[in-house]
């Protein structure tokens, strides 16, 4: 029998190997985000296993970021990479146990589909080729990773500005997801919506705030520990450069709308949160998300708004997260979007769970969304 080898040292890797002498008795643990406590993502390679019936236990699962995030939940495994299934996985006296039997030499598990930096450069490449994209560094992550932005259409003084920035916690991978099915439609010249929104609209997108902690294989921070989605009242050089460039640029563009995108471990709905609880929250703000809302009901059956986070008293709400600083700073329509790690409950589909292709159409659905409210925004 050859010898089970154990690896992640690759472009968003997680894993540490505690024991593999036995397929059926295989020890990992998640490593920690770089200065930070925070741990959940994991991305992994096992070899030499073909046709043995492989039992892989996270012996530090019980102790993570987000342990709700294990209940319910079904880890992904991939033979090419490109294709990623869900496998058995079950959670008890906190270890998650992952039960798989290979076909192949190799075999990739991981907390959700990775999007990794590979990829997000390659869709970098793809989309500048479209005459409606301009791409520009913003600057310099803390590791030297470029902060890509991409501008689709171009700026006049009647049309609306919208924003929508993805992934500032690395590991929700889905937002990336997200964000490529966003962009394949917006730039299809023979899609008649994306043209009508295009003549009304200028976009500014970040597809991956947080490339440090995305190539580093971090659940939520960059690489100095921050987590990004708390740094936006007093961002910093130093600490957070990610969301000083960006939040630099909005204020030198404006801003009409605004999505963060992200994924939740532990709720299995897509939903809508952010903005409520903002000290100047208008009635008008109020008005524009719940039409977003319900122009969003007519776009997709994946979303929903009975579940999701509960709404912070008024005057409550956190302006350290970017749709609560957006909304306050802009007086715009800003929310933050969450999709799931595990299934949509409203719409299971056991074998994929929630997948790259239902985020890449979830995004491509929010076009109509931003078409509905987009004459409203100002």
């Amino acid at each position: 029998m050859s010898s089970l080898v154990i690896s992640s040292a690759f472009d968003g890797g997680n894993i540490a190997c505690r024991a593999a002498d036995s397929p059926g008795d295989i020890r990992l643990e998640i490593l920690k985000d770089n200065q930070s406590d925070f741990y959940q993502w994991f991305y992994f390679r096992l070899t030499g296993a073909r046709g043995q019936a492989c039992k892989l236990h996270i012996t530090n699962a019980g102790k993570s970021a987000y342990t709700k995030g294990w209940e319910g939940y079904n880890a992904v495994a991939s033979d090419d990479r490109q294709n990623w299934r869900r496998v058995a996985t079950t959670y008890k006296d906190g270890v998650l146990t992952i039960e798989h039997t290979p076909r192949n030499d190799s075999v990739w598990f991981a907390y959700f589909a990775p999007y990794t930096m590979e990829r997000h450069s390659d869709l970098i490449a793809r989309v500048q080729a479209s005459p409606l994209v301009r791409l520009s560094v913003l600057g310099k992550t803390l590791d030297g990773q470029d902060m890509d932005l991409l501008q689709i259409g171009e700026p006049a003084p009647d049309k609306r500005i919208c924003w929508a920035v993805a992934r500032q916690h690395p590991g929700e991978s889905m937002a990336e997801w997200w964000m490529e099915g966003f962009l394949d439609r917006l730039l299809d010249p023979d899609d008649a919506g994306a043209k009508a929104i295009l003549d009304k609209a200028v976009f500014y997108l970040v597809p991956n705030m947080n490339p440090d902690g995305s190539r580093r294989g971090h659940l939520r921070t960059n690489a100095a520990g921050a987590n990004l989605n708390r740094e936006w009242a007093e961002p910093t050089l130093e600490k957070s450069p990610e969301v000083f460039l960006v939040r630099s640029r909005m204020h030198e563009t404006g801003v009409d709308i605004c999505l963060d995108v992200h994924g939740d471990e532990a709720l299995p709905y897509n939903f809508l949160a952010g903005m409520m609880g903002i000290p100047s929250l208008s009635d008008r703000q109020k008005a524009l998300q719940a039409d977003f809302d319900q122009a969003l009901l007519a776009a997709s059956p994946e979303f929903q708004t009975e579940q999701g986070y509960p709404a912070s008293p008024p005057g409550k709400g956190n302006l350290t997260m970017c749709a609560n600083y957006v909304a306050e700073a802009f007086g715009c329509l800003s929310l933050t979007l969450e999709m799931p790690f595990k299934d949509n409950a409203d719409r299971p589909e056991p074998e994929f769970g929630w997948s790259p292709e239902r985020s890449r159409d979830f995004g491509a659905a929010h076009i109509d969304a931003i078409a509905a409210v987009l004459d409203d925004l100002r």
